[in-house]
C-alpha cells in the first residue's frame, strides 16, 4: 500500500517537473524555453502579487490530499475484501 502511494507521488512529481523547462542564455540568465511556460510564469507573478496564489496552492493541496485519501481508503477496502474471500475459500 505504502509503495503504491509513493509510486503515485513520484509519478506525479515527474509529471509536474517536466511541464516547466528553463534554460540559460549566454549571459547566464535563466529564461523560459517554451512561450506557453512564459505565460504561466506571468500568470503566477500576477497571482502572487495579488495574494491569490495561496488560494491556488490550498485548492491543489486539498485535491491531492483527497485523492491520496481516496486511494488509501480504497486499498484498505480491497485488502479487507481479499481477506474475506480467502477465508471463505478455506
Amino acid at each position: 500500500m505504502y509503495k503504491k502511494v509513493c509510486a503515485l507521488l513520484l509519478l506525479l512529481s515527474f509529471w509536474v517537473a517536466r511541464s516547466v523547462v528553463f534554460a540559460q542564455d549566454s549571459t547566464g540568465q535563466l529564461k523560459v524555453v517554451d512561450s506557453a511556460a512564459a505565460q504561466r510564469v506571468e500568470m503566477a507573478d500576477q497571482l502572487r502579487a495579488s495574494g491569490k496564489i495561496y488560494v491556488v496552492v490550498a485548492v491543489v493541496l486539498v485535491i491531492l490530499l483527497g485523492l491520496i485519501g481516496y486511494v488509501v481508503r480504497l486499498d484498505r477496502k480491497i485488502t479487507r475484501l481479499e481477506k474475506e474471500v480467502s477465508t471463505d475459500k478455506k
